[in-house]
């Protein structure tokens, strides 16, 4: 992500100089070890002060891309160590190893002197550092930012909280509660019945996106002026944002939407509907989409009647809309269906569970399970989600056990230049 320098633009003192690499490539574990890993983020070293689930996933995304993650936990470990089940036949949380490959753990128990000159002196040397914990918690043991700078005044500091560090900075900040307050549970579930949280912790995920991308923004500004940053994410900053059309509703319209169960509020069909053996998705988003629809159930007309000859008339009739065609898709089973309405460019799909999805995605050649690590060590993981010409992701480090790495990490941190770190791809 280097720039050529530009002479009239200064570089903070203690910075590095524009276009070369920062801290941790120079002095750290990467660097005393030689090569680094390949990537577009090789070099890159990232003191990862996170837990359960934004951060760590945030921080999974920048390790799988090459970045050299150190995670720094508690005696304790991370508590999604002991959210079970599942687990797999070793007992060990399906949770944790989602979210935890392609880094190294080390035990720095900030309680203790030496934990906490340890866990300072490597936010000194890193390029990026990313914590969770309740807004102003690192400030006693001298890693909030302010101090983090002073040592280090190129990092890129990026906290995420749950509501922010104003008014909401002593609010717990779980996904559930955030689903709840955001308003994302009111439009979840059938209109008759009860407000239902999503099927899993998606503001975490949708917040460690963010951070990650901020952190790329802040990077490439730190190419250019050789000046680090404070990074603030959210939960509901980032439920605020994840909702879309859902929160433009009411900032932009006036206008609060309410649950609709599976459907649409501004498309139709965009539903589950009956076949002859289980429910389909029809997802007809345009006219064009909805006119091929009516041509293979063989109900041509209905693209001209006045009531559905567009998608607002559509939406503002759906009721009569929906069984004229339930009545079309009793004929044949959701697989036939599926077959004959994808050829004809209607998208549609069915309602998988979680193994026939990966099946699914491995049909179509997504590829989408991996090994993370090598040999006896490899685990099982769902591949980083985007593709590169150049770059590719690489998975050579499972998630690590509790302070799996702590030895030569401390030792290094400790100014021991011959510790023998492994290196990140060493696969553990």
């Amino acid at each position: 992500m280097s720039q050529p320098s530009s002479p009239d633009r200064p570089v903070p003192m203690g910075a590095p100089a524009r276009g070369q690499p920062g801290p941790a490539a120079q002095h750290g574990p990467a660097g005393e070890r030689g090569a680094a890993r390949p990537g577009p983020l090789s070099g890159l070293l990232v003191a990862d002060f996170s837990r359960v689930l934004a951060g760590p996933y945030c921080t999974m995304l920048l390790a799988d891309l090459g970045a050299d993650v150190i995670k720094v936990e508690s005696p304790a470990g991370d508590d999604t160590r002991r959210w079970v089940p599942p687990t797999t036949k070793d007992g060990i949380s399906t949770y944790f190893l989602a979210i935890n490959r392609n880094k190294r753990s080390v035990v720095l128990d900030l309680k203790d002197a030496a934990g906490r000159a340890s866990a300072a002196e490597l936010a000194r040397r890193a390029d990026i550092m990313v914590e969770n914990f309740k807004p102003g918690g690192l400030r006693g043991f001298g890693l909030d930012y302010e101090s983090v700078r002073a040592g280090n005044p190129a990092v890129i500091y990026a906290s995420i909280t749950g509501f922010g560090t104003a008014g909401g900075k002593d609010l717990p900040g779980y996904d559930l509660i955030v689903q709840a307050m955001s308003g994302l549970m009111s439009l979840t579930g059938d209109p008759a019945g009860p407000p239902h949280r999503a099927g899993m912790s998606l503001f975490d995920v949708i917040a460690g996106l963010h951070t990650a991308l901020a952190i790329l923004a802040a990077l490439h500004h730190r190419d250019v002026t050789g000046e680090g940053q404070y990074i603030e994410g959210s939960l509901m900053a980032s439920a605020l944002s994840g909702m879309v059309n859902q929160t433009s509703a009411y900032a932009a319209g006036g206008v609060v939407p309410f649950r609709m169960g599976n459907s649409h509020p501004s498309l139709f069909p965009y539903d589950p509907l009956p076949t002859g053996d289980g429910d389909l998705i029809i997802a007809s988003g345009n006219d064009a989409q909805f006119r091929k629809l009516c041509d293979v159930l063989g109900v041509p007309g209905l693209a001209d009647d006045p009531r559905f000859a567009t998608n607002g008339g559509r939406t503002a009739h759906r009721e009569e809309l929906r069984p004229l065609l339930v009545e079309r898709l009793a004929s044949r089973s959701s697989a036939e269906w599926f077959d004959v309405l994808i050829a004809v460019g209607v998208p549609c799909g069915p309602i998988n569970t979680v193994d026939a999805g990966i099946a699914f995605a491995r049909d179509i050649g997504l590829e989408p399970v991996v090994s993370a690590g090598h040999g006896e060590k490899a685990v099982p993981a769902i591949r980083h989600p985007v593709v590169f010409s150049a770059t590719p992701p690489s998975y050579p480090l499972p998630p690590p056990t509790l302070d799996e790495h702590g030895e030569e990490i401390r030792a290094w941190l400790a100014g021991d230049p011959a510790a023998p770190v492994p290196p990140a791809g060493a696969g553990g």
